[in-house]
C-alpha cells in the first residue's frame, strides 16, 4: 500500500484513502466511487450529456444513481430508461425510487446475499464473483477443520499453513479421548463378547457420514437464504423424516448381511441393527442442529461441519450401542 501510495496521483491517493478508511470485509472496501450521478431536475437529454463528459472512466455507466444537493440517494434510473423515454422527459419522472440499498458498513457476504436474492447489476460482476470466491473458500476451509487464510495455496508458507491447522487438530484429537473414555468404561462387554468391538467402526463411521450429509446440506441452505434459523423445528422434522427411511434401509441391509454371516447369533445381529437405526436418526438430527445453533449463537455454521460433528456422533453412538448391548445381551 506504501509503495502504490508513493506512486500515485493526489486524487488516487485520495481515493485510496477513502476505501482503506472502512472495516475489512466491509461493502465500503470493495466498492466503486467511479459511477455516474445524476439530478433529479435534469431530462433526458442533460443527462446524456452529463454522461458523455462525464462517463468515460467510470467503472459504471449502466446504472446511473440521482441524488440530492447533499448526495443523498433519491432514485436509480439505467441506460435503458434514458434511451426508451424523449429527450424532454425530467429524471423524476422515470427514476426508479423504490430501489434496493446497502450501507458501506454492512458486511460484504450480506451484500453478495442480496445481489443473488433481487438480481442486481449495480456492483460489477468481477467484485461479486471476487467475494462469492473468497466466501466460499472461507467456508470450505472451516468445514475442513481449518482456519482460513488470505494467501493462495503456493505462496503460503508451511509454518503457516500448520499453524492454521493445528488448532482444529488439536480441539478434534482432545474431543476424541472421550470416545476412547467410553470404549474404557464398556471394557467388560469387549471381555465378555469380543465380536462387539468389530462393528464399532461401522456404527461411528455410519453415524459420521450421515450427521456430514444433513449438515453439510443445512449449512449450505442457510449460505443461499434457503433456511433461516426461525425454521429449525422444520428443518429437524424433515431430517428425521429421511433418516427414518436411510435408516431402516441401511438396517435392513445389514441384518441380512449380519445373518449370513453370523448364523444363529440373531441377539448380536439386533444389536447392531437397532443400535444403527438409532445411530443415524440421531446423526441427523444432530447434523442438522448444530448448524442453525451455531448461527442464532452468532458464530459461523461451517465450524459445525463434517470433523467436529464426526467426532460428536461418535461419542453418542458408542453410548447407544454398548447401553443396547448390554440390555440386549445381559452382559
Amino acid at each position: 500500500v506504501k509503495r502504490v501510495m508513493r506512486m500515485a496521483t493526489p486524487e488516487t491517493r485520495t481515493l485510496i484513502n477513502q476505501f482503506l478508511q472502512y472495516p475489512e470485509n466491509s461493502a465500503g472496501s470493495i466498492m466503486t466511487a467511479e459511477y455516474s450521478g445524476l439530478k433529479k431536475y435534469m431530462n433526458v437529454e442533460q443527462s446524456f450529456s452529463y454522461i458523455r463528459a462525464h462517463g468515460v472512466d467510470k467503472e459504471t455507466i449502466y446504472t446511473c444513481f440521482v441524488m440530492d444537493g447533499e448526495r443523498h440517494l433519491e432514485g436509480v434510473v439505467t441506460i435503458r430508461d434514458l434511451l426508451m423515454n424523449p429527450y424532454e422527459t425530467k429524471i423524476q419522472d422515470i427514476m426508479d425510487i423504490n430501489f434496493i440499498k446497502a450501507v458501506t458498513t454492512d458486511d460484504q457476504e450480506e451484500v453478495m446475499d442480496l445481489f443473488n436474492k433481487y438480481d442486481l447489476i449495480c456492483l460489477t460482476v468481477d467484485d461479486v464473483v471476487d467475494v462469492m470466491e473468497e466466501e466460499a473458500t472461507e467456508d470450505f476451509e472451516k468445514m475442513a477443520a481449518m482456519l482460513p487464510s488470505d494467501k493462495p495455496y503456493l505462496k503460503t508458507g508451511i509454518f503457516e499453513l500448520a499453524k492454521n491447522r493445528i488448532v482444529w487438530l488439536t480441539v478434534l484429537m482432545v474431543s476424541s479421548m472421550i470416545t476412547g473414555g467410553i470404549l474404557t468404561y464398556y471394557e467388560e462387554a469387549f471381555a465378555v463378547l469380543p465380536l462387539l468391538v468389530s462393528f464399532v467402526p461401522m456404527l461411528t463411521g455410519t453415524g459420521g457420514n450421515a450427521g456430514s450429509q444433513s449438515s453439510t446440506m443445512i449449512i449450505r441452505c442457510m449460505a443461499i437464504g434457503e433456511v433461516e434459523p426461525s425454521d429449525i423445528l422444520k428443518v429437524i422434522w424433515k431430517e428425521v423424516r429421511v433418516a427414518l427411511v436411510v435408516g431402516f434401509l441401511l438396517a435392513a441391509l445389514n441384518f441380512l448381511r449380519l445373518m449370513i454371516m453370523y448364523p444363529g447369533q440373531i441377539m448380536i445381529c439386533l444389536t447392531v441393527v437397532i443400535s444403527l437405526y438409532i445411530t443415524v436418526i440421531m446423526a441427523k438430527s444432530i447434523g442438522c442442529t448444530l448448524p442453525i445453533i451455531a448461527k442464532l449463537l452468532k458464530l459461523d455454521p461451517a465450524i459445525m461441519a463434517a470433523p467436529l460433528i464426526s467426532t460428536i456422533v461418535d461419542a453418542c453412538s458408542l453410548i447407544v450401542y454398548f447401553r443396547i448391548a448390554c440390555n440386549l445381551l445381559n452382559i
